[in-house]
């Protein structure tokens, strides 16, 4: 494959970086997000015209001088797929010029955080992923002593979180949507608020649930935006990969941490750069029919008289839905506003992403039942592919926060967790609804 630059820049520890750290869309680019998604990083290969960009599996490339190449020396410091998908990447994530993609998103969040350097102290929100948690208290804790204070970023007050603030506070992690319980952060607010503290912290927002197509935090004044690309963004759940992606402004950051992506090595292989490139073509079409069918789940379940709450911000109903409405991306608001003008009020509000959480009537039992049941949601970890999956979050995904810490979160043994795929609708509907009738069919025979 052609270099995705002529020139090179070395590194601390000799080794080049064909990219350059800079992922720039073709320049006076106006194309709408599909378009970026099919082309930005995916040119004809110059040497022979393929229209889809082969896999660079070399771990080496030739030189014909010392230092003289092509912009690449070594994969880990730069391979021409990984490069291409970063391109992606930042012509994806609307703001976005630098992109850097790492071989999980644990990798991504352990890059992040180890770039603040020892004792520093980060405010999260306290309802973050379980993975994110776990390395915050049990591995950035004791190595490199990161404080971590958990704040509801979503309900306190503005006095509450400046009290969080300390002088070495160096970065607010934030979810929005939170994983699982979907709680919304007004993002622009947070960033007027760090902006206001004396340590100035960076602002990162983990945009996986929503995915680029959904949201652009970037444009809300974020500093970084993170994905398990693993999930909608890859969209097929056969690759594991994350990725930040930080606007032109923060330039010197995105060096630290391209600094830290190669001396670490936590960086993809060719073949899963190509594959999660491949998987980003579609992701406009997917994040469409995903927000549709999970819409009409999430109306279903509201139905529902064996259901408790329905937790989708889509909802009208949903007390936050106002906030997820402004939050919209603005090609994602286009997409809303033509669905909602076509449904109407029958419409009872309008996609948002496709992840639901649900309280079931009942417990474990129940909960339980109903994973078991389903026909077309695989009970499985993960989300974000075309295929449905559901899954227990208390005994799953956040396992690894203690329960006292869970049951304050409302992370319940009745909360259930919904990845809507791609099937058809009406398919997706009954699974639910039959499941549904399992589940109380077993609450009614042990009553």
């Amino acid at each position: 494959m052609t270099p995705a630059l002529n020139g090179s820049t070395s590194t601390a520890n000799g080794h080049t970086n064909g990219a350059n750290g800079v992922h720039p869309a073709k320049k006076g680019s106006l194309d709408g997000f599909g378009t970026r998604a099919i082309h930005a990083g995916s040119e004809a290969n110059e040497e022979t015209g393929a229209v889809i960009p082969p896999i660079s599996l070399s771990t080496t490339y030739k030189q014909n001088g010392v230092g003289v190449h092509k912009g690449f020396e070594y994969s880990r410091s730069g391979n021409p797929n990984r490069n291409a998908f970063e391109t992606t990447l930042a012509a994806l994530e609307s703001g976005g010029a630098h992109a850097l993609a790492f071989a999980s998103g644990s990798a991504t969040t352990a890059t992040v955080l180890q770039s603040l350097g020892p004792d520093a102290h980060i405010i999260s929100v306290n309802d973050v992923y379980g993975g994110t948690f776990r390395y915050m208290r049990r591995v950035a804790s004791e190595n490199q002593g990161l404080e971590t204070t958990f704040v509801d970023l979503e309900n306190a007050d503005d006095d509450t979180i400046r009290a969080a603030f300390r002088p070495n506070t160096k970065l607010i992690w934030i979810e929005s949507p939170t994983n699982p319980t979907l709680r919304l952060i007004d993002i622009p607010r947070i960033v007027a608020l760090a902006r206001a503290a004396p340590s100035d912290p960076l602002v990162l927002v983990d945009n996986t649930f929503l995915s680029p197509f959904y949201a652009s935090p970037l444009l809300q004044g974020a500093d970084i935006v993170m994905h398990s690309l693993t999930k909608y963004v890859n969209g097929h759940s056969d690759v594991v990969m994350g990725a930040l992606i930080l606007p032109a402004h923060r330039a010197a950051f995105a060096d630290k941490l391209r600094f830290l992506q190669n001396a670490i090595g936590a960086v993809p292989s060719a073949y899963d750069c190509w594959l999660a490139q491949r998987g980003a073509k579609t992701l406009h079409l997917r994040m469409k029919a995903h927000g549709t069918n999970a819409l009409a789940v999430a109306r279903a379940l509201q139905r529902s008289p064996h259901v408790q709450e329905v937790i989708y911000p889509g909802l009208t109903s949903h007390p936050r839905n106002d906030l997820a409405y402004r939050s919209l991306a603005p090609h994602a608001r286009a997409f809303v506003d033509r669905y909602v003008q076509e449904h109407g009020d029958e419409a009872l509000g309008f996609p948002y992403g496709g992840m639901i959480s649900f309280r079931i009537r009942g417990g474990a039992r129940e909960a339980e039942k109903f994973l078991t049941a389903t026909r077309l949601f695989t009970l499985a970890e993960s989300l974000g592919g075309v295929e449905s999956l559901a899954e227990l979050p208390a005994q799953m995904t956040h396992g690894s926060i203690p329960a006292e810490e869970r049951a304050l979160l409302g992370i319940g043994d009745n909360l259930v967790r919904l990845s809507v795929g791609v099937e058809e609708e009406e398919d997706l509907v009954a699974d639910v609804e039959q499941a549904l009738e399992a589940a109380a069919a077993l609450s009614a025979t042990s009553a």
